[in-house]
C-alpha cells in the first residue's frame, strides 16, 4: 500500500476513466455489482466519458470520482460519491429524507484486492464527503455480493435495515434486492 496514492480525478482523464469503468464492467461480479453492462457503457460516445471526467474531477461540484494510483501511473481502482440533497429522490425513485454521500462504482483490480486500496479509496471519499457537508454517507450492495458486503463493513459501513428493489429495465438485475450500508458521521 505504501506505493499507492489515492487522489481525485483530474477534468481531462477522461481516457482512463473510461478505460478503468469499462475494465470494472467485465469484471466476475459486475453482473450484480453494477447497474450498467459492458456493451451499454462501451457504446457511449467520447463525449460522454469527457463529461462524466468533467463532472467528476472539479472539486466543487456534487459528485467526485477518487482513484488509487500505483507509483508506475497506473490506476488500480475507483469509488465515485455523489450528493443526494434532502428532499431530492435518488436513482431508485426513493425519497432522500437527509443530504448524504451516495457510493457508486467502486472497483479494485483483483490483483490489488486485499491489501488496503479500498479501504483507502472509501477514507478519501467519506473525508470528501464529510466535508461538503453531508450528514451520512450510503451504498447500495447487491444482496448476493457477499465480497463486497465483507468489504464495505472492513471500511466502517454497516447495513442499515433499508433494502431496495432493483427496478424494470436495469440490466439482468430487474426484482433483485440491494442493502444499504451506512457510515454515520461522527
Amino acid at each position: 500500500m505504501n506505493d499507492i496514492v489515492v487522489r481525485g480525478i483530474r477534468t481531462d482523464e477522461w481516457r482512463p476513466v473510461k478505460a478503468l469503468r469499462l475494465e470494472a464492467l467485465q469484471d466476475s461480479d459486475a453482473a450484480i455489482a453494477f447497474l450498467e453492462t459492458y456493451e451499454d457503457a462501451a457504446a457511449r460516445p467520447d463525449s460522454f466519458w469527457h463529461g462524466r471526467a468533467l463532472g467528476a474531477g472539479a472539486e466543487d461540484g456534487g459528485v467526485r470520482q477518487f482513484v488509487a494510483e500505483a507509483a508506475d501511473g497506473e490506476w488500480v481502482g475507483t469509488v465515485t460519491v455523489l450528493v443526494e440533497e434532502a428532499g431530492s429522490v435518488d436513482w431508485a425513485g426513493q425519497p432522500v429524507e437527509r443530504r448524504q454521500g451516495h457510493v457508486v462504482g467502486v472497483y479494485v483490480r483483483p490483483e490489488w484486492r486485499g491489501v488496503g486500496v479500498i479501504q483507502a479509496l472509501f477514507e478519501a471519499g467519506v473525508a470528501w464527503a464529510w466535508g461538503v457537508g453531508v450528514e451520512r454517507v450510503r451504498l447500495l450492495v447487491h444482496q448476493k455480493n457477499l465480497r463486497a458486503q465483507q468489504a464495505y463493513r472492513k471500511a466502517g459501513f454497516a447495513p442499515s435495515g433499508v433494502t431496495v428493489p432493483v427496478g424494470e429495465g436495469i440490466g439482468d438485475l430487474s426484482g433483485e434486492i440491494e442493502i444499504e450500508f451506512v457510515r454515520e458521521r461522527g
